[in-house]
C-alpha cells in the first residue's frame, strides 16, 4: 500500500466492471472500496467483492447495508422473475433497481465528505449494457454537478470528480483492459439468478452480456455456469 497516492472511493459490487475499475483506479490511487448489501436477493456478489477486496490488499473495505427490499419494484430486490434470454436493449428491463445508482453514489459521497476524497470511481457502461437510465453519461454527469454544489468539502477550490473509466467500452474492450492488468475474472461474479451454490444461469442479461464479451474478447471465460 502506497501512502503517497491520493484516496479515491471505488463502488466494487463483485461484477467484472467493478472489478476492472478497482485495478485501473488502484494504478493511481490509495482505493477504498465500498459495498452494498442493499437487499439483493443473493449473496454471492458480495462474497466475491469482498474476497477481491481482500485479493487487491485495498486500504479500507466496508459493506454498507440499506434495504431496498422495502421498495421492491425490481427482479433483484422483489419476489420478481428474472427475465430469461432477452433481447438486450430494447426497453429498461425488472432487473432494473429502481434509484440504485444515485443511492450507492449519494452514500459514497458522504464517506468522501467526512473523509475529504475528491476521487470517485463507478463501473457504469452505456454500450454493453441492460438500458438503465442511471448508466448514462448526462447521468454522471448530473451527478458531478450535483455533488459539488451539494456538498460542504467541494465549496473551496477543491471539486469531486467521478471517474467512470468504462463508460465507452465494449464489455470485450472491458474484458481485455482488466485482462490486461491481470485481474483475475473467476473471482467475480454477474448472474442475477444463480443457484444455490452460485453458479451462473447462463440466460439472464448479466450473464449474456459476460459470454459476449468473452466470445469476442478471446479470452477463455472463467466463469462456473449451470
Amino acid at each position: 500500500m502506497n501512502h503517497s497516492k491520493p484516496k479515491c472511493i471505488v463502488l466494487l459490487s463483485g461484477g467484472l466492471d467493478s472489478t476492472t475499475v478497482l485495478a485501473i483506479a488502484q494504478k493511481e490511487f490509495d482505493v477504498i472500496a465500498l459495498s452494498f448489501d442493499y437487499g439483493q436477493r443473493h449473496k454471492f456478489e458480495l462474497e466475491a467483492a469482498k474476497a477481491i477486496a481482500k485479493t487487491y490488499s485495498v486500504s479500507h473495505f466496508q459493506t454498507i447495508t440499506i434495504d431496498l427490499q422495502q421498495f421492491g419494484h425490481s427482479a433483484l430486490t422483489d419476489n420478481i422473475t428474472v427475465p430469461k434470454n432477452q433481447d438486450i436493449g430494447d426497453e429498461i428491463p425488472v432487473t432494473y433497481v429502481p434509484v440504485r445508482n444515485t443511492i450507492f453514489l449519494s452514500y459514497a459521497l458522504a464517506y468522501a465528505e467526512v473523509n475529504n476524497i475528491y476521487n470517485l470511481f463507478i463501473g457504469v457502461n452505456a454500450l454493453d449494457y441492460s438500458g438503465y437510465p442511471d448508466c448514462r453519461p448526462e447521468y454522471i454527469d448530473a451527478f458531478e454537478k450535483m455533488a459539488n454544489l451539494g456538498t460542504k468539502f467541494t465549496q473551496g477550490d477543491q471539486k469531486i470528480t467521478i471517474h467512470t473509466p468504462l463508460i465507452n467500452m465494449t464489455k470485450s474492450e472491458i474484458i481485455i483492459k482488466g485482462h490486461e492488468l491481470g485481474v483475475s475474472y473467476k473471482e467475480t461474479h454477474s448472474c442475477y439468478d444463480p443457484s444455490d451454490q452460485g453458479l451462473a444461469c447462463g440466460e439472464c442479461d448479466a450473464c449474456m452480456l459476460r459470454k459476449k464479451g468473452f466470445n469476442m474478447s478471446n479470452i477463455p471465460d472463467p466463469t462456473l455456469y449451470q
